[in-house]
């Protein structure tokens, strides 16, 4: 099977799958780059160390009839183009809807949606959030046709988990991001402080940088939590994850405006014990609540508080949610296991059959409709 994925640049989240795509398909894999990545992105650590012999630009891309497409952030005449050349597409996408549409805007969007996606092609949905499918049933769209998809970033494998979990700082908070008004690192600030003024011993990290950094660092001297909190700047990505396989806890605050966040399967994979928001589009296909992390009403400070301290007051309740996120991402979640199963589904379409339902969970299987209200 010949595979062409179509995006806007190579970055070390996409990388893993590439390569696990280019060893399925027995060199047949083509990443066609449409764009060059972002002065911003390339400070934060997105590039790669060097550019792999299937890396294609979009000027040199010659398209063949009988290649299996994944679009995702690419220019619409060059996905057009593969879907009037009749390839099997499988469009790659967030949700459509991080933020509340207009009227006008909902009708423009609909008109738009349905020229680009005629409904007697044939068009599938890779979804890189779980809410993915509910937004585009919305516009009424890729109906049976959207299965759970995301980012795959590097998987690491411990040879002895029960000691990396143990040698873990259980007091230790770890947040990492940028620092935007929708991820939200104040609410983990809000926590420190009621952490401190309850009495409890521990440390809270954020790794990043952004345009509220001065704001966070007028609330950690109006919280007095100098001796508490620390800004360690920006990190490489494999530094982040150094220091998350160092902490006990993770917190992902983002609001719905987090398309996927790659940075839950990273601590998830790192064994954290993750209290997360559950309007992230990641967030319902990867945590089950209680299981193998914990889930909080995105915005609700208190229950983020509480969940916090129970785990700060259980350290062993630390250790197996970890263990159970561990296993999440070695035994399913990982660019192997997607890369095997995508080929697997593709050729069942590609073999007449028009909505396979082949995997109970995980990569390839079918994106339900979820609701954005709390459980």
């Amino acid at each position: 099977m010949k595979i062409d994925f179509i995006s806007n640049y190579y970055n070390h989240h996409q990388s893993c799958l590439s390569q696990s795509f280019f060893q399925e398909t027995c060199q047949q894999y083509n990443f066609v780059e449409t764009s060059q990545m972002r002065k911003e992105r390339v400070r934060l650590g997105y590039g790669v160390n060097y550019k792999p012999s299937f890396i294609t630009n979009i000027n040199d891309f010659m398209l063949k009839k009988d290649a299996v497409v994944i679009a995702g952030s690419a220019p619409e005449k060059v996905i057009q183009k593969c879907i009037w050349n009749n390839n099997l597409l499988f469009r790659y996408s967030e949700r459509p809807l991080k933020k509340e549409l207009t009227i006008k805007e909902y009708f423009m969007k609909l008109i738009k949606f349905h020229v680009i996606n005629p409904s007697f092609k044939c068009i599938y949905m890779l979804c890189a959030s779980a809410y993915t499918s509910s937004d585009y049933s919305k516009f009424f769209l890729f109906r049976n046709r959207c299965y759970k998809w995301g980012y795959f970033p590097e998987t690491r494998y411990y040879q002895d988990l029960n000691k990396k979990l143990e040698n873990k700082n259980k007091t230790r908070i770890l947040w990492a991001g940028r620092f935007l008004d929708w991820k939200h690192p104040d609410d983990a600030l809000i926590v420190a402080s009621r952490l401190k003024r309850d009495g409890y011993s521990f440390q809270m990290d954020f790794i990043g940088t952004g345009e509220l950094e001065s704001n966070l660092r007028e609330l950690i001297k109006e919280y007095e939590l100098e001796d508490y909190v620390h800004l360690l700047g920006s990190m490489r990505p494999e530094q982040v994850r150094d220091e998350m396989e160092k902490s006990g806890i993770y917190l992902f605050t983002s609001d719905r405006q987090e398309g996927w966040g790659a940075v839950l399967n990273e601590s998830m994979n790192s064994g954290c014990a993750v209290v997360a928001s559950h309007l992230i589009g990641s967030v319902p296909y990867l945590i089950k609540n209680n299981q193998n992390g914990l889930v909080y009403k995105s915005g609700d400070v208190d229950m983020l508080y509480e969940k916090v301290k129970y785990l700060l007051d259980h350290p062993q309740e630390q250790k197996r949610l970890g263990k159970e996120a561990y296993k999440t991402i070695v035994t399913e979640w990982n660019a192997e296991v997607a890369a095997k199963r995508f080929i697997n589904l593709a050729q069942h379409i590609l073999d007449g059959e028009k909505y396979p339902d082949l995997y109970e969970s995980g990569p390839c299987s079918k994106a339900e409709i979820i609701k954005e209200s709390w459980f």
